[in-house]
């Protein structure tokens, strides 16, 4: 709630903001939703509405405030209904209207009127007895640090409030006294932000409110903390089970703990922390990315979407609401996603949704490790059967969402820092062995040479002139209903790695491997991009009397998010969008409603679609810039991704 001062004397014929079934008293002056020239403050409480009040008699302070500290402090005094009551002090600091604000704290607490209070005849206007508390945090009267010489913002900032009803209150006046000079009455109007009214949980205008120092000043800090656990000298580098991703597991577990969720870790190494209601029998919400990187990394990608779930579940535990969620929530950090060590993606995400086949047991890395021989090295059972038991049943999962940061341009060039993704694209993964003869660089005439990297060369090009030109070997026609331009959209290629060997400057290889990464939002047209460069591929290669093999290390599906939870993320998107950027302080540019992306880059809700719907929130990064030690997301926008995912969990569950 954002309550603005105004002067005494102002007068407006229209009321704001108020209730339906609560209106203005008859003796009472409206006021404004205006800034003053001489104060400004901001209070925060659970309360639905307030009608402001000029026209009646300053409430006397108590006999305390008048030995208020002479250099810096002031005693606020509230007028309630037809009571007066010491009850509605709120310390705060300052020495004018024309002086910075400083910092402070109190208790605020605000009674309604008893059952020995006349009763209205309007029953609208009678209240039920009752006690409204709640506690200032330290520092936060003052606004951190934005008061002006004149009009400066001020406030108390409550961390947690209760009410026994859902009846709105009168704050009739309001009352200032400090530095031993007379009280002055000011007039106040109210602006309300409230979400969840029968939760009882503030998330509206101001400092505490917003949780900054969980959701943005904690969650930065473990960002960096996890960015710098790594297999790596001088760039971040983790992958599945390697011995730092089994020291950052010991540091998500401990990150959960704190966060009141029970943890443990399953056969694929998947680190689960969960909240689990009493006697639920609801499905669970699961909110979860990948905590695996490619090699030298930037520290947002995965990490951001596990670091800023857990912060917002912290946040539920410090305000009391966490133990009253009726549905289960959990927070998974999965194993790998990248694919990076056995070149297969999602296997953690893929075994918890049931897809994973057994055979991936059998799957080596580059040094000859099966998938097997990694889940026994760090004591975990590595079977079939083990497998089986990472499956969560469909009964027993409401829905699946996921915080990314976007990897691309796109929210940056909107000015904006969170977007909703309506889909994501398919993907297909291959691997190009091409074998020639190996032999002596400077005694093999060129004629006579079987050479697999001049092959592989010609390979990659063909692939890029596939992709940025495919009317040059597909056919498509509208009339006939093949491909339409729309449907090539989206299309990308890419060639990722290439190995060669014996990899010597004075040898001609004898081998040469290339992976290929093929993407589109249309699985028709994917499906027939991998067909044709297969074909391809064999064509060249006979040409060139070399051996090619082509296989097929993985494809997903073009995986659309879920309309409904699409929807509920983007309301919750722009509400903490909007509250951390109110109307005229140019933090952020504000949009009629949140951007709706399509995603070129796979992730874990690729997977977890097969056994939920699922739902994903974007987060602007730098320049577009992923999987580099350049990525970057700033503080802000890490603030308001957990903001936003705080917000829908509450409205959630």
């Amino acid at each position: 709630m954002e309550v603005l001062v105004a002067p005494a004397d102002s007068s407006t014929s229209s009321w704001e903001h108020h209730l339906p079934f609560a209106a203005p008293p008859d003796n009472v002056a409206p006021a404004t939703t205006t800034r003053s020239s001489t104060a400004a403050g901001i209070c925060s409480s659970g309360v639905k509405h307030f009608i402001a009040s000029s026209s009646l008699p300053p409430l006397t302070p108590p006999p305390a405030a008048a030995a208020a500290d002479e250099a810096s402090s002031s005693s606020c005094y509230g007028q309630f209904g037809d009571e007066a009551s010491e009850a509605g002090e709120l310390p705060w600091t300052g020495r004018s209207t024309r002086s910075r604000y400083g910092g402070g704290a109190g208790d605020l607490e605000w009674r309604r009127r008893g059952p020995g209070a006349a009763a209205s005849s309007d029953p609208s206007r009678s209240w039920p007895p009752g006690v409204l508390r709640g506690r200032s945090g330290a520092g936060e009267v003052g606004g951190r640090g934005r008061g002006q010489r004149r009009g400066g913002p001020i406030g108390g900032k409550l961390r947690r409030w209760k009410a026994a009803s859902k009846r709105s209150f009168r704050f009739i006046s309001y009352v200032c006294r400090g530095n031993g000079r007379p009280a002055r009455e000011q007039s106040l109007a109210i602006r309300l932000i409230l979400t969840n009214w029968s939760d009882g949980l503030e998330l509206g205008l101001g400092g505490d409110e917003l949780y900054r120092e969980i959701l943005r000043d904690e969650t930065v800090l473990r960002l960096k903390e996890l960015g710098k656990i790594s297999d790596g000298e001088g760039f971040l580098e983790r992958t599945f089970l390697s011995p730092a991703s089994i020291r950052a597991t010991d540091v998500i577990i401990s990150w959960m703990k704190d966060a009141g969720l029970t943890t443990w870790i399953d056969q694929m190494g998947n680190i689960h922390g969960r909240y689990e209601p009493s006697n639920s029998t609801d499905k669970a919400l699961l909110i979860g990315s990948h905590m695996d990187t490619v090699i030298d990394a930037g520290m947002y990608d995965g990490a951001l979407g596990i670091i800023c779930a857990i912060s917002a579940l912290k946040v539920l535990k410090l305000t009391g609401k966490l133990e009253r969620l009726t549905r289960p929530v959990e927070v998974i950090a999965f194993s790998d996603e990248e694919g990076v060590r056995f070149q297969t993606t999602f296997l953690g995400s893929a075994a918890v949704a049931g897809t994973l086949p057994e055979s991936i047991l059998q799957v080596s890395d580059k040094s000859g490790n099966t998938v097997q021989d990694v889940l026994k090295l760090n004591s975990f059972e590595a079977t079939a059967t083990a497998l089986g038991q990472v499956k969560y049943s469909p009964e027993s999962v409401g829905s699946y969402v996921e915080v990314h940061l976007e990897q691309g341009p796109v929210l940056e060039a909107l000015g904006y820092p969170l977007g909703v993704v309506q889909g994501i694209a398919g993907q297909t993964r291959l691997k190009v062995i091409v074998d020639g003869s190996q032999g002596h660089a400077g005694t093999v005439p060129m004629k006579l040479r079987r050479d697999p990297m001049v092959a592989a060369a010609e390979l990659v090009v063909t692939l890029e002139s596939l992709c940025k030109d495919p009317s040059r070997f597909l056919t498509y026609d509208e009339e006939c209903g093949c491909f339409t331009e729309e449907s090539l959209a989206g299309l990308v290629c890419t060639v990722g790695e290439l190995l060669t060997w014996p990899s010597a400057s004075n040898v001609i290889p004898g081998q040469v491997n290339f992976t290929v990464d093929i993407r589109a939002m249309d699985d028709v047209v994917r499906e027939t991009i991998v067909s044709s460069f297969s074909r391809i591929v064999m064509q060249r290669c006979d040409d060139r009397l070399v051996d090619c093999a082509v296989e097929h290390k993985h494809s997903a599906a073009a995986t659309p998010c879920d309309p409904e939870l699409t929807t509920q993320l983007e309301r919750a998107t722009r509400s903490a969008v909007w509250a951390m950027a109110p109307p005229g302080n140019g933090v952020h540019r504000r949009a009629e409603s949140t951007p709706v992306l399509m995603s070129g880059a796979g992730h874990d809700a690729m997977a977890m679609a097969r056994l939920t719907k699922v739902g994903m929130v974007f987060v602007r990064c730098r320049g577009g810039v992923s999987h580099s030690p350049e990525e970057h997301v700033a503080e802000d926008d890490v603030w308001a991704a957990g903001l936003a995912l705080l917000r829908f969990v509450v409205a959630e569950l």
